[in-house]
């Protein structure tokens, strides 16, 4: 029986044994306490697997989920006893995380229901028995010394670097919260899983090297600060290693980058034992040199099955993602976390970032791809605000090499990531580090995901020869189709086209969204072969051009026949100036007009049987009457003061000599204490400078104090004496300074020093 708050280590049990059948005491874990049960190990259902298949993987899998709940029905003590001397629940609980299906396995989506329920049921019950295998206290009676449970899980090989690592792979989604309680228990109580940990990473870097080599792009033993020999022995590369080759490696590299990105984002504090191998810049260095050979070789090879084509594309890209996101939570867990938190050694974390981000540099793809998803500028203005003190020359030179490697890449960056040279260090911008897609590819199975990849292009849609406004001109807009249709060649250039319009002339999005068939509403719904639409012919120039001459009598463009008889050049034939300047032909034209206005009639005399109508005379216009009906005329003569009272004389404002109460004239005021200050010192043959100053400063300041203006407080730029340390005011104030300088006089001085300084007419 169990003693009441005592450690299952140190608890002793009676049970009848013996060749006489008498009581012995045993302690609580003993061998002879097991129970006999032999537990099966999984085998997955094989693919395409037969009706017979199917019925034989539901029985086994009956029997490890029956054989599980049994085990977890057990009590305490008998479950550690079957734990630790069972080796066939061991191995039942090690086939399962070897042969158990990743994510992106066929055999994850069960082709029938039955074996969908039956997975799901043996998935939950090897998760339930490792959860109860990693706590060591389940209640205030039930429960195992801490350093007898760590010796205990570590000797006996309950859970290993691996195991871990499968756990967290295959039980990771929806369990996070409790993997991270689990895994953190068993490091606790066992620190030497950490040396474990270290010793795996190396192994782990080695999976990196086994591509290299494969692809040929690394000779064998080689490390990877070593060139290749010329005399080296060729190695088949990614275009020609048989096909089955090249699926072992995209199915390696997929679980392995899957595998490591599970436990670091589950188990955050091994980041640390993986930034101080260099794991890093391995990893950059890797993605930049193997990434796009891989990616070449599945999308140019041809493959008899579509199907396996499509699948090993959409590993290959889900492995770049994981890389991208590998990165970023060795960076965020190292450096910028600790930033965030503010303690002492800030100033190394930061410096420490700055140099990770500038050793990217040099990887192009890799550096695009990582800001694509989380934009480095949105780190560095978070930087500029946890401390000023940055070097601004630094973080300038490092985004000017961002952009610097989205152009080498070939690509455009999405409008929403376009920063100005210098990040602003704004309010919003803190911790604020965007989710994205690198080169537009999507998660399988997270279709709420916002795209980087399809937001817009960020130069200015222009026409091309297409004839239509797109973003590309004829020969990038016909390479994509080409690349497209290498890979899908089904489907119909207009359909592409429409993808293409879609998507933003994104190829790699839009080949992710055929093959995942994800495509929006509208695409859905369009013919995947429609033909390309026929291109339309532009007008011509002549029949498109406006000018001022158009219809004219000499418009050779729209008339047949023109009148060549009044066309000529230089003096008309047959003419003198003295016949032109004698033809008075046009006088005689307008001779008709001019005498209209020669006769006057004063009174128009009425025929009978007419009216005034029909001479135009019944025409009232009352403008005239209209204008002087508001005017009293004769009103305002000197004798007719009774008919309007007179307003009284008022002086004008401008000859007045005095202001009115209330309202201050300032060059009035300053004439007046001059004119006083000039008689009351008119013996002075010259007043004193000082004086005249004071008054000056005076009358300055009470005009300031009237308007409301404040000067700018002082700032300290000087500090205290080289050698002595400066405040955080003085840095603040000497970088207000030199952002502000170029204000004043001899503008552009800092720009035109770095101009200078990069042609090499300043040593620096």
């Amino acid at each position: 029986m169990a003693c009441a708050r005592v450690p299952l280590d140190e608890q002793q049990v009676t049970e009848p044994g013996g060749p006489l059948g008498k009581e012995r005491c045993l302690p609580a874990l003993h061998p002879d306490r097991k129970e006999e049960r032999c537990f099966v190990p999984y085998k997955p259902l094989p693919e395409n697997g037969s009706p017979a298949q199917v019925e034989e993987f539901l029985e086994h899998a009956k029997f490890i989920t029956d054989d599980l709940e049994w085990l977890l029905a057990l009590p305490h003590d008998k479950f550690w006893c079957q734990v630790v001397f069972d080796e066939s629940l061991q191995k039942c609980l090690d086939s399962y995380l070897r042969h158990a299906p990743r994510g992106l396995d066929p055999a994850a989506l069960p082709s029938s229901p039955a074996v969908a329920d039956m997975q799901r049921t043996v998935h939950r019950a090897v998760f339930m028995t490792f959860l109860r295998m990693a706590t060591h206290k389940e209640s205030k009676e039930n429960f195992l010394t801490p350093a007898v449970f760590g010796e205990i899980i570590y000797e006996n090989f309950l859970f290993d670097i691996p195991k871990i690592l499968d756990l967290c792979v295959l039980f990771g989604k929806g369990n996070t919260q409790l993997l991270h309680k689990m895994i953190e228990n068993i490091f606790t109580q066992q620190p030497s899983y950490y040396v474990d940990l270290d010793e795996t990473v190396p192994a782990v870097l080695q999976v990196f090297d086994t591509i290299l080599v494969r692809c040929g792009l690394q000779c064998e033993g080689a490390t990877a600060m070593e060139p290749l020999k010329l005399s080296a022995h060729s190695q088949p590369t990614a275009m020609t290693m048989s096909q089955q080759d090249l699926v072992d490696l995209a199915l390696y590299l997929c679980d392995s980058t899957t595998t490591i990105h599970a436990f670091l984002d589950i188990f955050p504090a091994a980041c640390s034992s993986f930034h101080s191998h260099g794991f890093l810049n391995r990893l950059a260095s890797f993605y930049e040199t193997a990434v796009p050979d891989i990616e070449k070789a599945v999308r140019k090879r041809n493959f008899d099955d579509k199907g396996l084509q499509e699948d090993l594309w959409k590993r290959v890209s889900h492995s770049c993602r994981r890389m991208v996101e590998i990165a970023h939570l060795l960076l965020q867990h190292t450096c910028l976390q600790p930033i965030l938190e503010g303690g002492e050694n800030t100033q190394t974390f930061a410096e420490e970032l700055l140099q990770n981000f500038t050793s990217f540099l040099p990887e192009k793809r890799f550096l695009s791809d990582y800001d694509e998803q989380f934009p480095i500028a949105d780190d560095i203005s978070l930087l500029q605000q946890a401390l000023p003190v940055i070097d601004e020359t630094r973080t300038s030179y490092l985004l000017q090499g961002i952009e610097s490697a989205w152009d080498s890449v070939g690509r455009q960056r999405p409008r929403s990531q376009i920063q100005p040279k210098t990040p602003s260090a704004g309010p919003g911008s803190l911790g604020a580090t965007g989710g994205g897609e690198p080169r537009g590819v999507r998660e399988p199975g997270e279709g709420g995901e916002s795209l980087r990849g399809a937001e817009a292009m960020l130069d200015t849609p222009r026409k091309g020869n297409n004839g239509a406004v797109c973003p590309v001109s004829a020969a990038e807009l016909e390479s994509l189709l080409s690349c497209i249709r290498d890979l899908l060649p089904d489907l119909g250039e207009g359909f592409l086209l429409a993808c293409l319009q879609e998507y933003h002339y994104n190829s790699e999005l839009v080949i992710n969204n055929i093959l995942e068939d994800r495509l929006a509403p509208s695409l859905d719904k369009l013919d995947r072969a429609m033909p390309r639409p026929v291109k339309e012919e532009l007008p011509s120039v002549l029949s498109s051009r406006s000018n001022v001459f158009d219809d004219d009598e000499f418009d050779v463009f729209h008339r047949d026949r023109v009148d060549t008889s009044r066309i000529w050049k230089g003096r008309r034939k047959g003419e003198s100036a003295r016949e032109m300047l004698n033809d008075k032909q046009h006088i005689a034209e307008q001779r008709s007009r001019y005498q209209a206005y020669e006769t006057v009639v004063d009174e128009v005399v009425i025929e009978p049987g007419h009216s005034a109508a029909d001479y135009g005379l019944d025409d009232y216009d009352d403008e005239y009457d209209d204008t002087y009906d508001i005017n009293q005329v004769g009103a305002n003569d000197l004798d007719g003061d009774s008919l309007l009272n007179r307003r009284p004389f008022t002086i004008p404002q401008v000859l007045r000599t005095g202001n009115k109460p209330g309202v201050e004239d300032e060059e009035g005021e300053e004439e007046e204490e001059e004119t006083e200050q000039n008689n009351v010192n008119r013996d002075q043959f010259v007043q004193d400078p000082a004086l005249l100053r004071e008054r000056a400063e005076a009358r300055r300041a009470a005009m300031q104090q009237r308007k409301g203006y404040r000067p700018d407080p002082a700032g300290n730029v000087v500090g205290k004496p080289k050698g002595q340390g400066q405040t955080q005011e003085t840095y603040l104030d000497r970088r207000k300074k030199e952002a502000n300088k170029s204000r004043g006089a001899n503008h552009n001085r800092r720009t035109m020093a770095d101009r200078k300084r990069n042609k090499g007419m300043i040593p620096s």
